[in-house]
C-alpha cells in the first residue's frame, strides 16, 4: 500500500508492535520523505542494538508511522516519532506519542524530554496539545540549508 486508502483512516485495521530489522527498509523510505536530513539507516540500526524502545505503527499490514525512545535512570528521551507523509493529520502521531509516554511510564520514567526543530510547528503544537512544555532552546543544534537550526527542548512530567 503505497497510498492512503479510499477507506476512512479510523476504518483501516492498525495495529502496534516493536520495531523489526525487517521493518528499516520502509522506515527509512519515510524518514526520507519525512525530513530533509533523516536518520540514516545506521541510525536506527544502532539503536535497536543498543535496546531503545521502537515501535511501529501499521495499517493493513504497512508500516506508516514509528518511534524511537530511550529510558534510562527515571528519565526517558523520544529521539524520533515519525508518520508517513500521507498519513498525516488524522490523530496517529497523537496515538504514537500516547503509546510512548506509556511505554516512558512502563520503564519508571518519570519525565520524558525531547528536541524538536523550531521550524517543525506541527509537531510543537503536537506536544504542546500532549502536555509537554518548553524547557530551554538548543542554538544550533540541527543541520539545515543556511547552516544550523535551533532545537526547542521540551518536557512531560509523568509522574502524578
Amino acid at each position: 500500500m503505497s497510498a492512503q486508502p479510499d477507506t476512512p483512516v479510523h476504518e483501516v485495521a492498525h495495529r502496534l508492535r516493536p520495531m523489526a530489522e525487517a521493518d528499516l527498509p520502509r522506515i527509512h523510505r519515510i524518514e526520507l520523505a519525512s525530513y530533509e536530513y533523516p536518520w540514516s539507516l545506521g541510525n536506527f540500526t544502532d539503536s535497536m542494538s543498543a535496546g531503545y524502545s521502537m515501535w511501529v505503527r501499521e495499517a493493513e499490514g504497512e508500516v506508516i508511522g514509528y518511534y524511537a525512545m530511550t529510558a534510562v535512570a527515571g528519565e526517558a528521551h523520544l529521539l524520533n516519532l515519525t508518520i508517513a507523509p500521507i498519513w498525516r493529520r488524522h490523530g496517529l502521531g497523537c496515538d504514537l506519542l500516547e503509546h510512548c509516554l506509556a511505554c516512558a511510564r512502563d520503564h519508571k520514567a518519570e519525565s520524558l524530554f525531547l528536541e524538536v526543530r523550531i521550524s517543525n510547528t506541527a509537531a510543537i503544537a503536537l506536544y504542546h496539545s500532549s502536555g509537554f512544555v518548553d524547557l530551554a532552546v538548543r542554538r544550533g543544534y540541527y543541520p539545515a540549508r543556511d547552516g544550523r537550526e535551533d532545537a526547542l527542548i521540551m518536557k512531560k512530567d509523568l509522574t502524578c
